[in-house]
């Protein structure tokens, strides 16, 4: 009777994670979830139209407390998402890349800021490179240059030796572990689809912050990422999405001077040197993706956020 009561009076952390033909690495993930120590939490697994459904690979693991949900399309990382919150019954919801993998005491650490602070709205655990160990990828973010578009994490690719083990607010949560609270996301709103792919949560940071709450690193919360420490392989994908949603970033949350003195910025000198750069290699495709990521400007209005609504009860079969 005393555990159920110690359970019940902890807030439930929904786990949300987004697998897209990649049941093997979701299901690590999922059996690394084994060693945590907080009490009460359920797991949504959102599959993005993956070819084959990873429902049944689950079910055999017996994982705890798991629920499938499958899209019959791709709708990318905040789609995906904005998906899995509609079947979460958390006070809190804790995005997760599938390949991730925890530590036992990450989720009583990132609730503690949220705790402290009522307009904590979203807390980011340290991350490390899962390869790499010891090195760091994340231990918040420095602020948004205005007129370049460009941030970068801070730490990224050092030693950690306890040098950022000082917590506090950051400008940005990093997508690969994000817990945050209902209350900012119902007041917030849910991440902007129109992006797919890249920058999505540097544009839903901005959102929850403009309606009042803060991002906040949590150093003593720990997580290992499985992406590679180098940069990734580019690929006519990447190209279009990295420049469409650079642009849809900027013109979705800087505005007036600094957003001019960026648009010509990025055409004369950032979008130009990558022009050349592709022809000199005869790169075509790359090319074509970004005359179609910049034409897509000229073709779409920049929506604004919209609010988050949550069923009361929900009901997964």
């Amino acid at each position: 009777m005393a555990e159920r009561e110690r359970v019940d009076s902890v807030p439930l952390i929904s786990l949300i994670t987004i697998n897209y033909n990649q049941a093997a690495v979701t299901c690590e993930l999922l059996e690394s979830t084994r060693r945590l120590n907080y009490p009460r939490f359920e797991i949504i697994v959102v599959d993005n139209a993956s070819v084959e459904d990873p429902t049944e690979r689950i079910a055999k693991g017996n994982y705890p407390n798991v629920k499938v949900v499958v899209s019959p399309e791709n709708l990318g990382f905040s789609g995906g998402n904005n998906l899995g919150m509609q079947y979460a019954q958390g006070d809190y919801f804790f995005f997760l890349n599938n390949d991730t993998e925890v530590t036992p005491d990450l989720l009583d650490q990132l609730l503690k800021p949220f705790q402290a602070n009522p307009r904590v709205g979203i807390v980011c655990p340290k991350i490390r490179f899962y390869f790499h160990p010891t090195i760091i990828q994340y231990a918040g973010y420095h602020p948004l240059n205005p007129y370049t578009g460009r941030t970068w994490s801070i730490g990224l690719g050092e030693t950690d030796q306890g040098q950022y083990d000082q917590g506090g607010p950051t400008d940005f949560a990093h997508g690969a572990a994000m817990m945050a609270s209902r209350r900012a996301v119902e007041e917030g709103g849910a991440m902007d689809e129109s992006f797919f792919l890249y920058y999505e949560e540097l544009d839903w940071s901005m959102q929850i912050q403009r309606a009042g709450f803060q991002i906040y690193y949590q150093p003593s919360a720990l997580i290992y990422h499985k992406e590679s420490i180098s940069v990734g392989k580019a690929s006519p994908m990447k190209v279009y999405y990295h420049t469409r949603n650079r642009l849809l970033f900027m013109r979705r949350n800087v505005g007036g001077f600094p957003l001019y003195v960026f648009i010509l910025y990025y055409f004369c000198f950032a979008l130009t040197k990558a022009v050349l750069l592709y022809a000199v290699k005869g790169q075509i495709a790359y090319l074509r993706s970004l005359t179609k990521a910049v034409v897509w400007h000229f073709k779409n209005k920049i929506r604004r956020p919209a609010k988050a609504v949550f069923p009361s009860v929900v009901t997964v079969s």
